[in-house]
């Protein structure tokens, strides 16, 4: 059982988690909290970037000899391998700490059993607590080590009646400075965005953060089976990197120097396999996605059960016509309709954005 200490500890270590996201991919966000022997807090720290110190062993060095006796408060399983950093698990036994709280196991087999080796050592370990803060800080890490795909978020602008842009095909801008603000903190904390051919010729979208300091550039995304982009196109500048998912088949002369992947086709023949692009970015260290793409993508991942979470921005405007915010899915009646739970609702100036999980993956969760 946690003490009310521990407890306020590992809140704030989820926060200092949170600092990581967007820096530290592959690699999850941790944050580390060290109490000495009489419950006052010495030490933290956060995992900053891959190939870094992890938090824990920021945390120990902030609170030096005062470790010794005291607790660790942890939001992941304290790592038991060597990669570019030693192993955490070790760092702990060296520190002289006598107990250790982590909020969440570590699913990877490279990496868990640090549990284990501090209990070996003699150590007081436990799991728990505020789980449920720890895994929901660090979603898209976790979904993708269970998964082996990357983890994907969904985020669409819309007016009240469900519409993207206008019946001429206009759509800057639906919503407000605020909202649109907030989308390039998703970007920034995402590792990559993903983006249609239909949207790059609509918009001809640049998908870079902008107005985030110190941000991390995501990779840039376009999924474009025929090689339709040209390279006068804004996302092939050189503010982020930049990937175009191509057929196998498609001829890519006209993008000299343009990095590529080539992909299958989906089994409709209308676009590629969501499935192999998912897989190609995991293989890529690519942990979260970003999807920004129109109505036709986003279909096109929801019939691949491949969206994880949604966020909406819903502007208080009507249009009556135009392009809706979903295409075909794969949803012919209502009994398969894809029920989500609201998870979040905030007004962002004059809009709202609705934050919804698939329903099925909560009943996963439980």
């Amino acid at each position: 059982m946690a003490t009310a200490a521990e407890a306020e500890a590992m809140r704030h270590a989820v926060a200092l988690a949170a600092h990581g996201l967007g820096h530290t991919s592959p690699n999850p966000v941790v944050g580390c909290v060290i109490l000495d022997a009489h419950g006052r807090t010495v030490g933290e720290g956060w995992h900053q970037r891959a190939g870094g110190p992890h938090a824990e062993v920021h945390a120990l060095r902030a609170a030096g000899e005062r470790a010794r006796g005291g607790t660790a408060l942890v939001t992941l399983e304290p790592c038991n391998h060597t990669g570019r950093t030693g192993p955490c698990a070790q760092a702990l036994i060296d520190a002289g700490v006598a107990r250790v709280r982590y909020a969440v196991a570590d699913p990877t087999a490279e990496a868990r059993g640090g549990a284990a080796t501090l209990a070996a050592a003699g150590i007081d370990v436990a799991a728990g607590p505020l789980t449920d803060e720890a895994e929901a800080v660090n979603e898209a890490w976790l979904t993708s080590m269970r998964r082996g795909r990357p983890f994907v978020l969904w985020k669409y602008a819309a007016t009240l009646d469900g519409r993207s842009a206008a019946a001429d095909g206009t759509s800057r801008w639906i919503t407000s400075a605020a909202s649109r603000a907030d989308v390039h903190r998703l970007r920034a904390e995402a590792d990559a965005v993903v983006v249609g051919s239909g949207t790059l010729r609509a918009d001809d979208p640049h998908l870079a953060v902008r107005d985030r300091d110190g941000a991390t550039q995501p990779l840039r995304v376009v999924v474009d089976t025929r090689a339709t982009i040209t390279p006068g196109a804004r996302v092939l500048d050189d503010a982020a990197p930049t990937l175009i998912a191509v057929a196998e088949d498609a001829d890519t002369g006209h993008l000299p120097g343009v990095e590529t992947v080539r992909l299958p086709r989906s089994a409709d023949a209308e676009g590629l396999d969501i499935g192999a692009l998912l897989t190609a970015l995991h293989h890529r260290g690519v942990r979260s996605v970003l999807l920004e793409g129109g109505p036709t993508l986003a279909g096109a991942f929801l019939a691949a059960g491949a969206v994880d979470k949604v966020v909406g921005y819903l502007a208080p405007v009507l249009l009556g016509a135009g392009p809706a915010a979903l295409a075909d899915a794969g949803i012919t009646t209502i009994a398969q309709a894809l029920r989500l739970e609201a998870a979040d609702v905030t007004r962002l100036g004059p809009d709202l954005r609705v934050t919804a999980v698939p329903a099925a993956t909560l009943a996963e969760e439980n």
